[in-house]
């Protein structure tokens, strides 16, 4: 099992995904191998949330030249996490966050 920061990388910060913070949506970047229960599980233990939904897309490297060099930037995983706003008590009796503390302001 992996720990979750081995999971989540690093959050991605666009345009597109600062308009779905307004929906409870949240785009981080993750690990190529993770599925999208060790997504969800991740993201539950490291900001205490309740995720109702998760989407991964896999992002192809771009191809870049420097003089008459070619090659290709890596490939990444994306995911784009649905949170809950208004969560119930976890199986331990602590109240969960409605919202990840990392993006509210930004929006």
């Amino acid at each position: 099992m992996k720990a979750p920061q081995d999971i989540i990388l690093k959050p991605v910060i666009t345009e597109q995904s600062t308009d779905q913070l307004a929906q409870g949506k949240y785009t981080f970047r993750v690990a190529k191998d993770a599925n999208k229960l060790e997504i969800a599980d991740a993201i539950e233990k490291l900001f205490n949330v309740e995720v109702t939904k998760v989407n991964t897309v896999r992002v192809r490297g771009r191809h870049k030249r420097v003089g008459r060099f070619a090659g290709t930037t890596p490939s990444w995983k994306k995911a784009v996490v649905t949170v809950n706003p208004e969560p119930e008590a976890d199986a331990s009796g602590k109240k969960r966050n409605g919202t990840i503390e990392f993006f509210d302001g930004m929006f």
